[in-house]
Parts: structure tokens; sequence; C-alpha cells
């Protein structure tokens, strides 16, 4: 057991590696395409690689004895399936398109950080709209990345850079896709969805690409390397790595190791494109990382 949780937690710090290196990649994209070009491609590429997973998966359950379902109960499912796909891939589309957007004007680094401000504001839209109650860890986290939002955003002339503010509204909308996933997850095929998600995401982006944007395919072509990575390595290769890597490991550590993907963004963002944090901003990454990490850790008894 011991042998399979150490591989399972180097197969999610792989995941978050993928992640944080992404950032760069999706910065890097930007040189030669707009924010929605980029996301309509990376996501239709995303939903192709997940194809080849899918049949692979349903070879292996229809291996293995399984209860079988009723029509009715499989028509059921399947409407499930394609709602939770489509609403996925709606809020996906949203998040990720402010996030390009965010990074058209800050830093690498700072829009990991604070695109994983996630993992502090879900349990806080939990405990208003799901009545699941948050513990004062949850409060002390919020605090903590208050304070490094602070440090990290906020100019001495009290004023939020453009692309900081972005990136939050992403953060915050990627706050409401998790927990759409945490709804629809336990109901149907996590990868199946995520492949609907994935075309759902790529249509919706093309549509305001297409009007608000020239595309040209030489420079589609000519960002590539940073389009197959978000799409195959980011959304393809890492979304299956971390189904993999969850199972029969505790969602704590597998939230805390996830949660290094900000960290990476940081050392990705240095030495790939030597962008620098100041004093005052790598204090502000300090304060969030904890409060990432405080938002995971159990608390009370019931925990």
């Amino acid at each position: 057991m011991k042998k399979t949780q150490l591989k399972n937690s180097l197969l999610l710090l792989l995941t978050a590696t993928i992640w944080g290196v992404a950032f760069v990649a999706q910065s890097v994209g930007m040189d030669h395409v707009g924010p929605f070009t980029f996301n309509a491609v990376r996501s239709i590429i995303g939903g192709i690689v997940l194809i080849p997973c899918i049949f692979f998966l349903d070879h292996r359950k229809s291996a293995q004895k399984e209860e079988l379902l009723s029509p009715q109960q499989q028509a059921e499912q399947t409407g499930t399936l394609i709602l939770g796909g489509v609403c996925c891939g709606i809020l996906l589309a949203l998040a990720s398109s402010f996030q390009q957007m965010g990074i058209q004007y800050t830093t690498v680094g700072r829009a990991g950080f604070i695109t994983a401000c996630y993992i502090v504001i879900v349990p806080i839209l939990g405990h208003f709209f799901l009545r699941k109650k948050c513990g004062a860890t949850i409060w002390i986290a919020v605090a903590l990345a208050l304070a490094g939002l602070y440090l990290l955003c906020i100019t001495d002339g009290f004023s939020v850079g453009k692309g900081d503010l972005l990136v939050m509204v992403c953060s915050l909308l990627f706050s409401l896709h998790i927990l759409v996933i945490d709804y629809f997850s336990p109901k149907v095929d996590g990868v199946k969805m995520s492949c609907i998600q994935f075309f759902v995401c790529g249509f919706l982006c093309a549509i305001p690409a297409v009007f608000t944007e020239h595309i040209v395919l030489a420079d589609i072509f000519a960002a590539w390397v940073p389009i197959l990575y978000a799409g195959v390595m980011s959304c393809g290769v890492a979304y299956t790595l971390q189904i993999i890597g969850q199972k029969d490991m505790n969602p704590t550590v597998a939230s805390l190791i996830l949660s290094l993907e900000s960290c990476i963004s940081v050392l990705a963002g240095w030495i790939l494109l030597n962008q620098k944090l100041s004093a005052r901003e790598l204090s502000g990454c300090v304060l969030m990382f904890a409060a990432i990490i405080l938002a995971q850790l159990p608390s009370g008894k019931k925990a």
C-alpha cells in the first residue's frame, strides 16, 4: 500500500508540475494568437486526447463484471452526463478566458497564485450557498489569503492591476466550476464528462474568437508548441494522471500536492521567462501558499 501511495503521490506531483508549467505555455502562446483562439484550439485538442482514454477505460470496464443498467437508467445517466459536461464546459470557457486575458497583463507566478485562491473560495461558497459550515481554520486561511493578495497585487497607490483583477474573476469562476464538478462527478463517468466539457469550452471560445480576433492559420502553427502543451499535456495527460493518482489517496493529501502548482508556476516563470518577483510579492506568495495549505487541513473531531 505504501508503494502505491508513493507512486500516486509522484503522479500527482507530476500533474502539479504540468499545470504549473502550463502558465508559461499560456503566456508564450499569447505572442502569436488571441486568448479566445488559444483556448478554443487547446480545449478541442484536450477533448480529442481524452477520446482514446475513454475507449481504453470502457474496454477495462467491459472486462470486469458490473451491474447492468436498464435502458431507462442508461438514458437518465446519459442525460446527466451531457448536462454535467455542458455546465462544466460553460464555466470552464468563462474561467479559462478570464485567465488567458489576465495573463497578458501580469506575470506567470502571480497568475498561478491568484488562480489557486479557488482552494480558499470553494469552502466559502459552500458555507454561504450549500450550507456546508466552515471551521475556524478556513476563516484563518481566508485572512491569510487576503493579506497575501494585498502584498502580491495591491500597489503603493492602492490599485489593482488589470491582469490581477481578471485572474481574480477567473479564480471565482474556477471555484464555481469545482462545485459543479463536485455535484456531477459521483453520478457520471469523470473522463467522459471532462471530454464533453473540453469540446463545449472549445466551441464557446471559438465564437468570440471569430468575431473579435483575427484568426490566421499561420499564427496558430507558429504557436503550436505552447498550444500542444496546453492541450495535450495540461488538459489530456494531466487530467488522466490526476484521476489515476487520486485513487486510494487521502483527498487532503492529494489537494496539498496539487496546490504546489502555484509554486511551480513561479519557478517556471523565473526559469523559462526570467520573470522575477519582488520581496513584497514573494511574501504575498508565502502567505497565500500558507492559506492554501491551511484550507486543506482537516479541522475538528469529525474530520
